[in-house]
């Protein structure tokens, strides 16, 4: 992955935030995809449900195994990837575009200066 990726941010877990103004939408890297192998199920969430950083968001059945999403930061659903229902393998084939997870209204942007920018991730991941 050597486009960068302009305005994400990664945890140390492998989700990847897009913010705009007080809105995040938030998925799993291009590393945790293909680690996770064919994704097969994703668990939806209720809106309006509060999420605090490090929370489980929902959780991914892939055919290897089932794995733990977690939220990046702090905030309230405001919407999950219905298209994911459907067909959860266009978290494999767009993780960044058409599969994102959910969006979610940011209640605390300090929590954004824990999170790494792509050229921190990168190096994580090299390590």
């Amino acid at each position: 992955m050597s486009d960068t990726r302009k305005g994400y941010y990664y945890s140390s877990t492998d989700e990847w935030v897009k913010i705009d103004e007080d809105i995040a939408t938030i998925g799993i890297s291009d590393y945790a995809q293909h680690h996770l192998g064919d994704i097969v199920f994703v668990e939806m969430k209720d809106k309006g449900v509060n999420q605090k950083k490090g929370e489980v968001l929902t959780t991914i059945e892939s055919v290897k195994s089932a794995s733990d999403i977690y939220s990046p930061l702090t905030g309230t659903i405001l919407e999950m990837n219905e298209k994911l229902e459907e067909d959860s393998g266009i978290i494999n084939k767009s993780p960044y575009d058409e599969g994102w997870i959910a969006k979610i209204k940011i209640q605390n942007k300090e929590e954004i200066n824990s999170l790494m920018d792509e050229q921190k991730y990168q190096a994580y991941r090299k390590e």
